[in-house]
């Protein structure tokens, strides 16, 4: 069996919780974090994804990273592939999914190319072209203390058009309900007025199976998770799902919280009231070094006998004052790095499960432990995210977005990670 659909997300937790609905589905769907790997070790599996870190990479440098995923999948047969983003479409006025719809366009032929925001199941819809957080704007929603994607412009057409050479064009809500002939005539005007982009809304269900519809008829398109899993069940429907679940590692457990904002800050609240947390401050004058080696004190009291956690989590105010001195990137990088050697140097001292929180962070700690392949969970009562690299010598993850998840979500996946 060869891959027939192939997925490029933008980050880590984005691919494995989509692969996570897919296992759920018993169809198997490996996560490759490395294009290389998976043309080298090719799924017998008829889903893959290759997961990246190009939601806050600069242009160029996704741009590259996109070429070499496509690549592989190329390479490996897929007849369809998507570009996955998360739910709220994070990005900057500079990109980077209007610069993958370029290249999905352009590489496939594909015109017009289909986009597709949101996630309603968690509250996050899109309704004539607008995003919304449950009842509220995106741009007034807790997204915008985002220190990174702070989203200042709630139509997403006219966002992404920031990023796209040509406008993108809008079938919305009142077309999509009234099914996939009238979606498709409305498709076909946006194309005939020299729309290259056509962005679909997401108001509920039915758009979503709208949209499935007419994706089905694509050969790449660009698109938030309900989209992604809906047109892969559709696409291997015909397949009898019987993929048996891997089974989670053995070992010490520490978490490391990279993610801010308010509902990451909860959910490690809720984790301070019955374990230990070591904080970092990313602008305390100490040496890298020295604030990794004092955290990996902290680590050496707990490791083997609790849970703990390390993060370098702060307030608003806090996020502020880092950016101000290290810059934007400057300061999401120094906090990657730094919770990325603190996993390599624990996995050296025997954890081998790890919750991690942030999609950039997990990319980070996965990266530093040099994990090319994982095995998503079968999606369960706490979401996606977790996941195997299975072998000899197994490691167990939960990697989750820091936006994402009920507030005692990290005391809970404590106990969903024993066998």
């Amino acid at each position: 069996m060869k891959p027939v659909y192939g997925i490029v997300s933008d980050d880590f937790t984005g691919g494995l919780l989509v692969a996570s609905y897919f296992e759920q589905a018993g169809l198997e769907c490996p996560v490759y974090f490395d294009p290389i790997t998976a043309v080298a070790e090719p799924p017998a599996a008829p889903i893959a994804v290759i997961a990246g870190r190009m939601r806050l990479a600069p242009v160029a440098e996704a741009r590259s990273e996109m070429t070499a995923a496509l690549d592989a999948l190329d390479a490996l047969g897929c007849d369809c592939v998507a570009y996955k983003a998360c739910a709220t479409f994070d990005s900057t006025p500079e990109g980077n999914i209007g610069a993958a719809a370029e290249m999905l366009s352009a590489r496939y032929d594909q015109k017009p190319l289909l986009i597709s925001a949101g996630f309603p199941e968690f509250g996050t819809t899109v309704f004539q072209g607008h995003m919304f957080v449950r009842d509220t704007p995106v741009n007034e929603s807790h997204k915008r203390f985002d220190p990174v994607t702070p989203m200042p412009d709630p139509n997403l057409a006219r966002f992404l058009s920031l990023q796209t050479e040509t406008p993108v064009g809008l079938i919305p809500h009142d077309v999509l309900v009234k099914g996939p002939a009238a979606a498709q005539l409305a498709l076909a005007d946006r194309l005939a007025a020299g729309f290259r982009h056509v962005l679909l809304d997401t108001a509920d269900a039915g758009d979503i199976e709208t949209s499935t519809k007419l994706v089905l008829q694509s050969r790449a398109f660009v698109a938030s998770d309900p989209l992604v899993v809906s047109h892969g069940l559709a696409r291997c429907a015909a397949l009898t799902g019987t993929a048996t679940p891997p089974r989670h590692a053995e070992g010490p457990l520490a978490v490391l919280v990279g993610s801010v904002g308010p509902v990451a800050e909860a959910q490690l609240a809720a984790f301070a009231a019955h374990h230990p947390v070591h904080r970092i401050d990313l602008l305390d004058p100490d040496s890298t070094a020295a604030q990794i080696e004092a955290a990996l004190a902290f680590a050496a009291l707990h490791l083997g006998t609790r849970p703990f956690a390390i993060t370098t989590q702060t307030d608003a105010d806090g996020v502020a004052a880092a950016q101000a001195q290290l810059g934007r990137i400057g300061a999401a990088r120094k906090a990657e790095h730094l919770l990325a050697e603190i996993a390599r140097r624990l996995h050296d001292a025997g954890a081998r499960r790890f919750i991690v929180v942030g999609g950039e962070t997990s990319g980070a700690v996965v990266g530093a432990l040099g994990i090319t392949r994982m095995r998503s969970m079968p999606r369960g009562p706490l979401g996606g995210g977790f996941c195997v690299a299975e072998g000899p010598d197994p490691v167990s993850f939960f990697l989750k977005s820091g936006k994402l998840g009920v507030t005692d979500v990290l005391v809970r996946a404590i106990d969903a990670m024993r066998n």
